[in-house]
C-alpha cells in the first residue's frame, strides 16, 4: 500500500464513518457525555441538501428536496438540539462552530435565520467564536450571505473546483464562470473575515496550463485560505457511474505562460494502481501528482503557508486568537442526521449512505423519529487505548507542522517510535524528517498523505471499512 498509488483515500477523520456500526444497546447520551469536559466543544450542524449533486460528491446529501421536507428538517433540528442540551446537562461551552452539508445556503434567507436561532438556543455564542459555513456558486446570493454576516460568520467556504466551465462540467458540476464571479463578489462585499476557495486537480482535460489559470483566478480574489483537492471517483457518485476520459474538452483558455494546452491519454478509474511518477505507473496518478506539485509551489510562491496536503493559508494573516480548541483533546457535538459527534471514547452519528434512495430513506427516518430518540447514540465506533493512540498520531502526522514526540510521551507514556515502527519506514523513504523536537513529513511525504493515512489505519478499523457495503 505505502508504495502504491498516492491517492488511496482522504483520511479526514479517524476512524472513518464506514467503520461505524449500530450501537446495541443504544447508549444514552447523558452517560456518553457524563465524564467529558463540555466547556470547549466544537458544534457541527449538518444540512443534507443541495441544489445539485456534483459528479465527484460522495457526501450525505439530497438534491432539490421538497420545501416541506426542508421545513420539517429545521423543526426536527430544533427538537434534537433541545434533547442534546438536556443530555449534556445544560448548554455546553462552544469554542467553534461549523455548518456544512450538503450546502447550508441551499436554505432560503429566512430559513438560514431560523437555523442560526437554533444554534443560539443551543448555546452557540454567535459572533464570539469562529463560525464557518459552506456555500456554492449558485446559492451564495446577497440575501443569504447577508444573513451569514449578520450572525457573526467568520469564514465562508465555497467549492469552485475550476474557473473553466468545461473542466467544471467534466467534474460533474454544470456551473458558469459568471456565476462563480458573482458569488465571490457577493461574499467579498459582506463583512465576513475569511474566504476559503476549494479547487480540484485531476479533472478530465486539465493540463498544467489550465490548472495555472484556475490557480491565478483564485488568487485574484486574495482568499485567506485555499484547499487543493485531488479528484477521486467513488462508487455511487455521478462520475463513478460512467467513464470520463481525461481528454474531455475544457473549452478555450486565455493565453498564459506555461505548458501548451494538451490532453492526457488515460481514463479515470476508481483508484490508481501504480506507483505515481514511476515508469509504467498509473497515468492518472502521474497527472494528479504533477498538478499537485504545481499547485503547491504556485501557492507557496504567492505567499501561502502549507498546513496540510490540501490546506493553504495566507502567510500574512495573524495567528488565530479564538478560544482554545484542539481536536485531539476537546469533543465535538453534532446536530442533524449527517453530523458526527465524538468524545474521548466514542465517535457516533446516524446512519451513512451515498446512493440517492438510501440517503432519502435515512433523512425520512430522521424526520419520523420521536424527540426521545435523540437521547441516544445510534451508530458509532468505540476507541480503545490503541485506537486513541493511532488517532492522535494520524491527526498530528498529516499536518505540515507534525508533532513533538514529547507530547506523545506525556499523553501515552510511550515513545511514538516504539508504538509505531511504521515511522521508521517513512523515514527510510525520505518521507519523514526527524528534527530536534519535531517529527514532520517532508514534501515527498506530505504529497503522499492520502496513502500514508490509509496505511496507518489499524487492522480492526480496516476490516470494518472493508466490510462496509456502499449504498
Amino acid at each position: 500500500m505505502i508504495d502504491g498509488s498516492p491517492y488511496q483515500g482522504y483520511l479526514y477523520a479517524y476512524p472513518h464513518k464506514t467503520a461505524y456500526r449500530p450501537l446495541r444497546p443504544r447508549p444514552a447520551l447523558r452517560d456518553v457525555w457524563a465524564a467529558e469536559p463540555t466547556d470547549a466543544l466544537m458544534l457541527y450542524l449538518h444540512l443534507p441538501f443541495c441544489e445539485m449533486r456534483c459528479g465527484f460528491c460522495n457526501l450525505f446529501t439530497r438534491a432539490n428536496p421538497p420545501a416541506e421536507q426542508v421545513r420539517a428538517y429545521l423543526d426536527q433540528l430544533r427538537r434534537q438540539a433541545t434533547r442534546v442540551v438536556g443530555a449534556l446537562g445544560g448548554r455546553p461551552g462552544i469554542a467553534r462552530i461549523a455548518v456544512g452539508g450538503g450546502t447550508p445556503t441551499y436554505l432560503t434567507a429566512g430559513e438560514l435565520t431560523e437555523m442560526f436561532d437554533i444554534l443560539a438556543d443551543f448555546g452557540a455564542p454567535l459572533g464570539a467564536v469562529p463560525t464557518a459555513v459552506e456555500t456554492s456558486p449558485a446559492t451564495a446570493t446577497a440575501d443569504r450571505i447577508a444573513v451569514l454576516a449578520d450572525h457573526g460568520t467568520t469564514r465562508v467556504s465555497i467549492g469552485v473546483q475550476s474557473f473553466l466551465d468545461g473542466e467544471a462540467h467534466a467534474a460533474g458540476r454544470p456551473q458558469k464562470r459568471a456565476e462563480v464571479d458573482r458569488a465571490l463578489a457577493t461574499i467579498r462585499a459582506h463583512d465576513i473575515p475569511e474566504l476559503n476557495l476549494d479547487l480540484i486537480y485531476g479533472i478530465g482535460g486539465q493540463t498544467a496550463r489550465t490548472w495555472a489559470y484556475s490557480l491565478d483566478a483564485a488568487l485574484a480574489w486574495r482568499p485567506e485560505e485555499i484547499f487543493l483537492y485531488p479528484l477521486y471517483v467513488r462508487p455511487l457518485t455521478g462520475l463513478g457511474r460512467r467513464i470520463l476520459p481525461l481528454s474531455a474538452p475544457t473549452g478555450p483558455v486565455p493565453a498564459a505562460d506555461g505548458d501548451p494546452a494538451g490532453t492526457d491519454p488515460a481514463g479515470i478509474r476508481t483508484a490508481g494502481t501504480g506507483t505515481a511518477g514511476a515508469a509504467g505507473g498509473d497515468p492518472w496518478d502521474t497527472q494528479r501528482l504533477a498538478l499537485y506539485r504545481q499547485g503547491r509551489d504556485h501557492l507557496r510562491a504567492a505567499g501561502y503557508r502549507q498546513l496540510s496536503m490540501r490546506h493553504f493559508r495566507r502567510a500574512d494573516l495573524p495567528d488565530d486568537d479564538a478560544p482554545d480548541y484542539s481536536c485531539q483533546d476537546d469533543g465535538m457535538v453534532g446536530l442533524g442526521c449527517g453530523a458526527r459527534s465524538y468524545t474521548a471514547d466514542l465517535h457516533y452519528s446516524f446512519d451513512y449512505a451515498v446512493g440517492i434512495g438510501q440517503v432519502r430513506a435515512i433523512i425520512d427516518d430522521y424526520l419520523r423519529r420521536p424527540a426521545a430518540d435523540f437521547d441516544h447514540a445510534e451508530v458509532g465506533f468505540r476507541l480503545d487505548g490503541t485506537e486513541k493512540r493511532r488517532r492522535w498520531l494520524v491527526k498530528s502526522l498529516l499536518r505540515a507542522e507534525g508533532f513533538d514526540p514529547a507530547d506523545y510521551r506525556d499523553r501515552f507514556g510511550a515513545d511514538p517510535g516504539d508504538d509505531f515502527p511504521q515511522l521508521d519506514t517513512l523515514a527510510v523513504r525520505g518521507w519523514l524528517r526527524r528534527a530536534a523536537d519535531r517529527l514532520t513529513l517532508t514534501d515527498a511525504g506530505l504529497e503522499r498523505s492520502d496513502a500514508i493515512g490509509p496505511w496507518l489505519v489499524s487492522g480492526p478499523v480496516r476490516a470494518a471499512m472493508a466490510e462496509h457495503v456502499p449504498r
